[in-house]
């Protein structure tokens, strides 16, 4: 099977054409980007090809999406480029990946649903870390339930003892010291209203809105909401009754600093841009501000760092559960925890682990065991020492 990465000189795609070469169920794998020297650095480090394109240039990619069995599409932003590249993939039936994590153009992106089905097409959308491991931790906590009330999908941005699970600092800034298109992605995803399921039903409203959670095994804590394609996603897939919501794990100071820009940025005194470079470079004014509204946010407890939390019933009893990757199992860095999960899940529909038509966040066709076994040999350790769920 010949496999394009899409962006793949960029750090997810880089990480995901290292790990997908490193599977060996590739035939061919050619790294594609409008950075043709990036792009021919990494194919040279890896021992694949390098193509340069211009994912605007429509007819180019659909001659490069023609010759290709599977494309991964880390080319950002997805609001405008992943309905684009999705459509050149069904046109040219290739079978499509990416790791989209904005909630509105993931719903532009299942409306190809019937086109992509029609097609023979297999699409997965947001198969990294949150969403993409974040779906697979809620779908192993449904299936604990006989019904599923709510779903809390969580991720770290600063716990107490973290550790190696976030590099945020290092990810908040580009080469040329410019706030990153994360970030920037971020502050647009703490402001104006979100996406989430209330009461069976998908609202809108702000976020940073408290999550306190009581967890199997005696953790209690309080995360806060952002925006994030889980409560779309999950409320399609799982059907919950109650509230899904997609939250961070961070200091109450954190939290306060973030809600100082997000209202500087609903009130029109800032842009996305500069609250980026705000958060990238903290400091001054800003942090002044938020020390004085820290007392207003609660702390994130004894929560961990990434899972999902569910509530429901089993045998007509209430019960919650918990699924978690343990700090063993959460790959280090932005990249890898981002990456690794994308060749994976490329690597399920080349294996025919997932064949299904159609466009699907990942818990839809994503075979879990085989997932989960695939990280965890990734890392180098057991399943038990990767993975955990309880619940009571």
């Amino acid at each position: 099977m010949k496999l394009v990465a899409l962006g793949g000189a960029g750090a997810m795609g880089a990480t995901a054409v290292r790990k997908a070469s490193a599977l060996n169920i590739f035939e061919d794998i050619v790294v594609a980007d409008r950075d043709h020297a990036g792009a021919a650095a990494l194919a040279r480090t890896v021992g694949v090809r390098a193509q340069p394109i211009d994912v605007t240039d429509v007819a180019a990619l659909h001659a490069l999406l023609a010759e290709a069995d599977l494309v991964i599409n880390t080319v950002g932003p997805y609001y405008l480029f992943g309905p684009t590249v999705l459509r050149a993939a069904i046109d040219t039936r290739t079978h499509y990946v990416d790791i989209c994590d904005d909630w509105e153009p993931t719903l532009s992106l299942l409306n190809l649903h019937t086109a992509a089905h029609a097609a023979g097409v297999t699409a997965i959308i947001g198969m990294g870390a949150s969403p993409g491991v974040s779906n697979l931790l809620a779908a192993l906590g449904a299936d604990q339930l006989d019904t599923v009330h709510d779903i809390c999908t969580a991720w770290p941005v600063d716990p107490p003892g973290a550790g190696v699970l976030t590099d945020a600092d290092a990810a908040l800034l580009r080469d040329d010291g410019q706030p990153s298109a994360a970030v920037v992605h971020w502050m647009q995803q703490l402001s104006g209203t979100v996406a989430v399921v209330r009461g069976g039903h998908v609202s809108h409203e702000p976020p940073l809105r408290p999550v306190r959670l009581r967890l199997p095994g005696g953790r209690t804590g309080t995360a806060y909401t952002v925006g994030h394609p889980e409560p779309v996603t999950l409320h399609r897939t799982l059907r919950p009754s109650g509230d899904v919501v997609n939250a961070m794990v961070l200091r109450r100071s954190t939290a306060a600093y973030l809600d100082v820009l997000r209202t500087d940025i609903d009130r029109d005194r800032i842009d996305i841009h500069t609250a980026a470079r705000r958060l990238a470079t903290p400091g001054g004014w800003t942090a002044l501000r938020s020390a004085a509204r820290t007392h207003r946010f609660e702390s994130p407890g004894e929560l961990p760092p990434f899972f999902a939390a569910l509530t429901g019933t089993r045998g007509g009893e209430r019960r919650r559960v918990l699924a978690r990757l343990t700090p063993a199992g959460f790959p280090p860095g932005m990249a890898e925890a981002t990456g690794v999960p994308l060749a994976l899940g490329a690597a399920q529909i080349a294996t025919g682990l997932a064949t299904e038509p159609g466009v699907h966040p990942p818990d839809a066709v994503i075979d879990r065991d085989a997932f989960f076994a695939g990280l965890a040999a990734h890392l180098g350790i057991g399943l038990a020492e990767c993975l955990v769920v309880e619940s009571y």
